[in-house]
């Protein structure tokens, strides 16, 4: 049983979509007593059969709710839990953006139980069946009370995200929506405005699509009404980043038309830097990487041979990508690794057979 730090349960959760039920999962996880509602009944039966918890009834007293609704309708949803909730009662919402919902309850006789949330942690599917106990583990936890946030309510928020296995982060509700536009949501909006580029493209350009497109654009398959909630939600943080990639958009355009490869390589090189900002593993200074590519017949059990083959050679694998040959059924996998370990590794899985590329 996880270590729960004064997070005694029951723990109720209030939408069980894809995050409520992956916070419900961890909790029962650590073995406390869960409690589902929705406005849904079908989602309830699925989390519920999926053992993420029980139906709540009217003589259950949560310790903690955590709402976990679309964004539109959190500052509502939190106001009427509050209304309802036992003098004891903590509240916290998941919700993406911690500005708004904290100006909703601001003023509620009940207030300084309520302190704002976020998990980063998510995928681009949706619903109770894409849920997973072990969704938040090792990934930030923004914990973001407000100005008249009880320090025991933070403390029982801040108990959720070890029980999730998450790691707390704290912020001021605005700073946070500062910090997730730069790092989602805005990411967000772009990777959206590239795969629309795509969309009507003819069969001869998509089928040079490589794994550089897919990264880019492979968070614009999330769901267009929820991100448009989330995005709005954030509008005054998301306008002022989007200005300033607007500005950097006309130099591109500049520097592309007018044939400028001095402007066009200082636009990359200020990517380029953007890039090696991002924290590494655990937080740490990220480390220069090397891509040792692997040639993988599509076959069964060829990715596990790989990945074992890969381990016995002692160097330490980063990162994973796998391309597939659209004209070949073979795939190129991608495996990185620390600077200076790339041949070692090389030779390692040539000795066994496999062929590499450069």
């Amino acid at each position: 049983m996880a270590e729960t730090r004064g997070l005694a349960g029951p723990v109720e959760i209030v939408g069980t979509g894809l995050i409520g039920t992956s916070i419900a999962l961890a909790c029962r996880r650590a073995g406390l007593d869960v409690l589902l509602t929705d406005t849904t009944p079908d989602h309830v039966r699925t989390a519920t059969g999926l053992g993420a918890g029980r139906a709540r009834t009217t003589q259950d007293v949560p310790q903690l709710v955590v709402v976990a609704v679309p964004p539109d309708a959190l500052g509502a949803v939190i106001g009427e839990v509050l209304d309802a909730a036992g003098p004891e009662t903590v509240v916290t919402d998941v919700g993406s953006v911690k500005a708004g919902p904290l100006a909703a309850v601001a003023g509620h006789p009940a207030a300084s139980r309520y302190v704002g949330s976020h998990p980063m942690a998510g995928t681009e599917h949706s619903g109770p069946l894409a849920a997973n106990a072990e969704l938040f583990d090792g990934r930030p936890w923004a914990i973001t009370p407000g100005p008249e946030a009880a320090p025991d309510a933070t403390r029982v928020v801040e108990a959720l995200a070890g029980v999730c296995g998450a790691v707390p982060v704290h912020l001021s509700p605005f700073e946070h929506d500062r910090a997730v536009a730069r790092t989602s949501h805005v990411p967000h909006l772009m990777a959206s405005l590239v795969a629309g580029t795509l969309a009507g493209a003819s069969a001869e350009h998509l089928a040079l699509s490589g794994t550089g497109v897919r990264d880019v654009t492979r968070v614009a398959g999330g769901d267009p009404r929820l991100y448009s909630q989330i995005i709005g939600g954030n509008a005054t943080a998301v306008a002022a980043l989007l200005a300033e990639v607007r500005d950097r958009l006309d130099l591109a355009l500049e520097a592309v038309a007018g044939g400028d490869r001095v402007g066009l390589e200082s636009l990359l090189a200020y990517g380029q830097a953007g890039t090696r900002a991002i924290p590494g593993k655990h937080g740490a200074a990220p480390q220069p990487m090397e891509a040792v590519r692997v040639a993988l017949p599509d076959q069964p059990g060829g990715l596990a041979r790989l990945f074992a083959d890969a381990g016995d050679s002692g160097v330490n694998i980063e990162d994973v990508r796998i391309d597939h040959d659209p004209g070949r059924p073979v795939g190129l996998v991608e495996l990185d690794v620390v600077e200076g370990r790339a041949e070692e590794l090389r030779a390692a899985l040539e000795s066994r057979g496999w062929v590499t590329h450069r």
